[in-house]
């Protein structure tokens, strides 16, 4: 059979599969494995197991379950709710202070998490009740928790950069840094868009005197939310610093972090160690097993010469670039609306990774463009994670009030993209500067 035609078979077979219901690891090891045996023969089995397992033995993986724990900690802790009333009781008396501070509270907890839902669900539960009851309304309050959710995948540490880096065989210190600067740009650009948002809407007035904090109130908070800040300093320094491998940085960060944890917030008892541990590894066998099935189905593409005939037919097509980047981008969002991140990731980044290269792309300034689509499937339907956990916290909210109140961010996602594309430089110049060129 022609590999195209092959190709777009199992490209069917795999979104009936996905949209069935089944999860993403279990349906990708149907795919891979029936496909397999139907066109390679049952004689290639005995190498499957090889296969799933080399892909994960690997000791950059062991960052995954240690950045996992890492955030489990967190998101168990009360780091979320003093995060943010840290941030509102300093940024009180700015024009539009509370939601920028659910943004600042989302950007910095995301950084420790590393999860989008755990990241809403954690400040949306004190931010969005704060935001109704000083008069805003539910479109800012609960589209702006939304959308800061989001920038947990791509603020480092970032668990879907890890992927990505598995994924492609590329360096995760370099991922890390190529996503910090695009970061803090969005987070910079949901923050401005909320300034001008809350001054149009005339709710500035309402949010400067409703509350107001003494110097005692400001400086009471900072101790208990100052060690987790410490914690991502030196995981960073670390990282950046070449001090230690992602591997080494998460479990030392896990370690502290549930130290600081059992100190700050007294979580010493078993009951709560337990809950931490099980979701943790509940979490970290699900990526686990979609790493593994994702190896899989790469080794079922690779051997069937789809991936082959798919970047030959792309790279023999005679448009510019710039023209194929837009059509990537379509693909990527229009996968983002239907699957999870890591699945997208695994599945797409090992074939389109030589096809980015070939076209003159760095492929850390990809990875970004490509988290940051993620982003934008995780506030769009059908799928849509984030809203359905909004929805969870506030359930007298409309998922369509949720849905516009973030789209004005997934506007400021898309031109970040754009931004991107024109300069580079934003996503390629730190981990160059400090790393130096190459992959």
């Amino acid at each position: 059979m022609d590999p195209l035609l092959l190709a777009a078979l199992v490209g069917i077979s795999t979104t009936l599969v996905l949209f069935s219901g089944i999860p993403v690891g279990i349906g990708l090891l149907v795919i891979s494995v029936g496909f397999i045996m139907v066109f390679d023969g049952v004689g290639s089995l005995p190498l499957l197991p090889e296969i799933l397992f080399g892909k994960l033995d690997s000791f950059e993986v062991l960052a995954i379950p240690m950045f996992i724990l890492m955030g489990a900690v967190v998101a168990s802790s009360r780091a979320g709710g003093d995060l943010y009333s840290a941030l509102d009781r300093w940024l009180t008396r700015v024009p539009g202070g509370l939601v920028i501070s659910n943004l600042g509270a989302c950007a910095i907890f995301s950084a420790l998490s590393g999860s989008s839902p755990a990241t809403c669900a954690a400040i949306g539960k004190m931010g969005i009740p704060a935001m109704r009851e000083r008069g805003f309304p539910d479109t800012v309050a609960a589209g702006s928790i939304a959308a800061g959710g989001t920038l947990g995948i791509l603020i480092p540490p970032s668990v879907t950069m890890i992927i990505y880096g598995i994924s492609t065989e590329t360096s995760i210190g370099r991922l890390f840094l190529a996503g910090l600067m695009p970061g803090l740009m969005l987070t910079a650009m949901f923050m401005a868009w909320s300034i001008y948002s809350t001054w149009r809407q005339g709710h500035a007035g309402t949010a400067l005197a409703s509350v107001s904090y003494s110097w005692k109130e400001k400086f009471e908070i900072l101790p208990r939310i100052l060690p987790f800040l410490v914690i991502i300093a030196a995981v960073l320094f670390a990282l950046y610093g070449g001090v230690a491998t992602p591997s080494e940085t998460a479990g030392v960060g896990a370690l502290f972090c549930l130290l600081t944890a059992v100190v700050v917030y007294r979580m010493w008892q078993p009951t709560k160690l337990w809950h931490i541990l099980r979701d943790t590894t509940r979490e970290s066998v699900m990526i686990l097993l979609i790493i593994g099935a994702a190896g899989l189905f790469s080794y079922m593409l690779s051997s069937l010469y789809i991936t082959q005939s798919i970047a030959h037919w792309i790279s023999d097509l005679d448009v510019n670039r710039w023209v194929l980047m837009g059509f990537i981008n379509v693909f990527l969002l229009i996968s983002g609306f239907f699957l999870p991140p890591v699945a997208v990731i695994l599945m797409s980044a090992p074939i389109l990774l030589p096809v980015i290269v070939s076209a003159g792309f760095d492929p850390y300034w990809f990875a970004v463009i490509l988290t940051i689509n993620m982003e934008i499937g995780l506030i769009t339907p059908p799928v849509g994670l984030n809203l359905y956990v909004i929805n969870g916290i506030a359930p007298d909210i409309r998922l369509q009030t949720i849905l516009k109140g973030a789209m004005p961010y997934v506007a400021c996602m898309i031109v970040a993209i754009v931004i991107l594309c024109i300069f580079p430089d934003i996503a390629t110049w730190l981990p160059n500067a400090m790393i130096g060129g190459g992959r």
